[in-house]
């Protein structure tokens, strides 16, 4: 997947220099760029207790995308970038009080689950215009991610662990995404969804999935 992510970043990297030399007026009439800041409200499902964070938190998502139009006679759009995205959840988990019998006496533990991504999305968009200066947009696709740092909060216990590590997460991400965006002359604004289909988790027994619905603003241009 590593290998993979490094060769999709490398051809987004070189899309702009292709659409000013072999492509020349093909790309240059359907080429645009964009500028993205938003909200993440990321979850983790795990079947391992202490990974499952399936509360949602809020993050931040930030990137910068390009886009190339597929055919001369339709409005079908290939779009790519590069993201700052942070996910992960809450959790708690229920432990036994030390020398009690008791069902009852149980001390509940909050965690919460910092997991910060490059992300690179790739999806199919349709841009249908429904007024002058005015479409709507949906999309669908797949993102490659690999985490760049976070951190594993034990909130009763006051300690802390990395996200990424052999008692954490794996570094690498990457499953669907699916939303619809809007824009008006050059202000853009979107929704969407991502579903994790890699398993982040390091057992072979048990699997982990980020999974993260997201709103952002931005620019086209």
């Amino acid at each position: 997947m590593k290998k993979i992510a490094f060769t999709i970043l490398s051809l987004v990297l070189m899309m702009p220099s292709m659409a000013q030399t072999n492509f020349g007026s093909f790309f240059d009439r359907g080429i645009y760029y964009g500028l993205r800041l938003g909200l993440s409200l990321p979850t983790i499902n795990s079947d391992e207790e202490l990974l499952d964070g399936s509360s949602s938190k809020a993050g931040l998502c930030l990137g910068a995308v390009i886009g190339m139009q597929l055919s001369n006679t339709s409005p079908v759009y290939l779009e790519s970038g590069l993201y700052y995205i942070e996910k992960g959840g809450k959790g708690y988990h229920y432990h036994q009080v030390a020398g009690s019998n008791n069902s009852n006496n149980k001390v509940n533990k909050k965690f919460t689950y910092d997991l910060n991504y490059l992300e690179i999305p790739i999806v199919v968009k349709y841009k249908a215009e429904i007024a002058d200066d005015l479409t709507v947009q949906p999309f669908g696709g797949g993102y490659f991610a690999l985490g760049i740092g976070g951190k594993i909060k034990n909130h009763e216990d006051k300690e802390t662990s990395p996200s990424f590590s052999s008692d954490g997460f794996q570094r690498f991400d990457g499953g669907l995404r699916i939303g619809c965006g809007i824009e008006y002359q050059l202000i853009y604004a979107e929704a969407a969804y991502e579903w994790g289909l890699t398993n982040i988790s390091h057992s072979d027994f048990e699997s982990s999935h980020n999974n993260c619905f997201y709103l952002n603003l931005g620019v086209n241009f």
